[in-house]
């Protein structure tokens, strides 16, 4: 009478039969491991490359914000801190493009295209 009353997974344990929770977790991790390596290393091994392109940004470099404005570096002012220059996404860049210049933020450059200044087309 008592043995009826307890549930299916207690019986099973007592039979001697192995957890189904061990091979549920095995799966979770196998899931995890397949996004990290996938997924979650890749971007953040080409955040890493794209912000060392910014932080070796120099005058001369073409350039494509992320507002979609191409240009070329003219100016970069670089933010002190502790009374040294020191290079963050916050400094900022002028860019000529075209006729006209544009200051934004180093971190807002969502491409350089190549160290060589902007070809204009010749009609």
């Amino acid at each position: 009478m008592i043995v009826s009353m307890l549930p299916v997974p207690f019986l099973l344990q007592a039979a001697g039969a192995s957890s189904p929770l061990l091979p549920f977790l095995f799966q979770i991790a196998a899931i995890f491991g397949i996004f990290y390596f996938l997924m979650i290393r890749p971007q953040q091994k080409q955040r890493k490359e794209h912000e060392a392109r910014l932080r070796a940004l120099k005058r001369g470099d073409t350039v494509v914000t992320a507002g979609g404005l191409v240009g070329e570096v003219m100016h970069i002012k670089e933010s002190a801190k502790d009374g040294a220059a020191e290079k963050s996404m916050d400094d900022h860049i002028t860019i000529k493009s075209g006729e006209s210049r544009v200051v934004v933020e180093r971190g807002k450059v969502a491409r350089v295209l190549s160290g060589e200044p902007s070809a204009a087309p010749t009609p």
